[in-house]
Order: C-alpha cells, then sequence, then structure tokens
C-alpha cells in the first residue's frame, strides 16, 4: 500500500472529478475497497499527471473512449463532469461526439449524447 501515490491520485481525482469520482471510490468500500484504490493509485496517481497531454486533453480521450466503448454510461457522466471541471465546454464536448459518428455509428453517439445532456442540465448549463 504507497498512502503517498494514494494521497497524490485523490488529489488528482478531486481536481477533475470533484465530488463525483470521490462518490464512485465510496460506493466500492463496502464491495472492492481495493479496486477503488487501484483506481486512485494507478489511473489518478500514474497516469493523469504524467506530461505530455494536459488534463482538456486527457478527458477529451476519456470521454471519447468511454463513448465508443458502450455501456460506460455511469463513468461517462463522471468524466462530462470531469470535462467541465478541466474547461471543456458543453459546445466541445458534444463536437467530440459527433467527432465519433463515422467510427461507432449514431446508437453510441445518441447515448453519450443523452448523458451529456443531463450533465448538462444538472450544472444549469442548458435549459
Amino acid at each position: 500500500m504507497d498512502d503517498k501515490k494514494f494521497d497524490k491520485g485523490l488529489e488528482m481525482l478531486r481536481r477533475i472529478d470533484g465530488g463525483a469520482g470521490e462518490g464512485v471510490i465510496a460506493s466500492l468500500e463496502d464491495i472492492a475497497p481495493d479496486l477503488g484504490r487501484y483506481i486512485v493509485e494507478f489511473a489518478f496517481g500514474d497516469i493523469y499527471p504524467r506530461a505530455g497531454l494536459t488534463l482538456e486533453e486527457r478527458e477529451i480521450i476519456t470521454i471519447a473512449s468511454l463513448l465508443t466503448s458502450g455501456g460506460c454510461e455511469a463513468q461517462l457522466k463522471v468524466h462530462i463532469n470531469g470535462s467541465l471541471n478541466v474547461g471543456l465546454s458543453p459546445e466541445k464536448i458534444i463536437e467530440v461526439f459527433i467527432q465519433c459518428i463515422p467510427y461507432v455509428g449514431f446508437p453510441r453517439v445518441l447515448n453519450g449524447v443523452a448523458v451529456a445532456k443531463a450533465v448538462f442540465e444538472e450544472r444549469g448549463l442548458q435549459d
């Protein structure tokens, strides 16, 4: 157990996802606490802080990957919020999804847009 790596990851998680990310980790405490720790240490402690990409670019890659995977709507919701938190506009998020149409098709893009719409409404960014 590397508490320094966990703390570094938790700081990055809070910066990107705020309470939503911590909620995901907390939801794993009673069933898979090690999974939550791995997410914090590896994804947010090792991968996100790397040089070479901005947080905005990392979130674009993340939301595109989740959209194209399909069936990841809960994680997509967290990362759409994270995308907004690091400075992406709602318009840019939708444009990322539109760019995916030729590669994954309309159904997955429509699912992603529905998640984005709900997030934008929750945050008061869309009526």
